[in-house]
């Protein structure tokens, strides 16, 4: 039986497939979050998705990446259901150009935070970067 080779983190492209976020030390998460500055600084506008074993610890991780990057905090869409009220792993969906996040109950899912940028302009800059962990941004 071959083990599976482990990713190349060296770059953010080493983190896109992977199931959930990696654990990452203090070198390398400095490394990626400037990298992915530089990408973000290409985008106008940002959606993001967080998977978590909880309500409380995806808007957790919202909020710090919001404050981090100095993002318009996001209000619950009143067409879901309020975060407190949903029990169990979830996955958070934000969008900066509604300034809404929904969450949803969603077993079986990895953990981390996904970013995509968007840049109707200059399509050739939009990504989707992650999944980051759920600390990446100071939780």
């Amino acid at each position: 039986m071959t083990a599976t080779p482990a990713p190349d983190l060296s770059d953010l492209a080493g983190l896109c497939g992977l199931r959930s976020a990696p654990e990452l030390d203090g070198a390398l998460r400095q490394h990626l979050r400037s990298q992915l500055q530089e990408r973000l600084a290409a985008c106008t506008w940002f959606t993001v998705g967080i998977m978590a074993g909880s309500a409380e610890a995806a808007v957790a991780a919202l909020r710090a990446t919001e404050q981090a990057l100095a993002w318009t905090p996001l209000a619950a869409d009143l067409a879901g259901p309020a975060p407190e009220m949903v029990e169990g792993p979830v996955f958070l969906k934000g969008n900066q150009r509604n300034g809404r996040f929904l969450l949803r109950a969603e077993a079986g899912l990895g953990e981390g935070i996904l970013i995509t940028g968007h840049n109707p302009e200059d399509p050739a800059v939009e990504d989707t970067w992650g999944p980051l962990p759920l600390d990446f941004f100071g939780v």
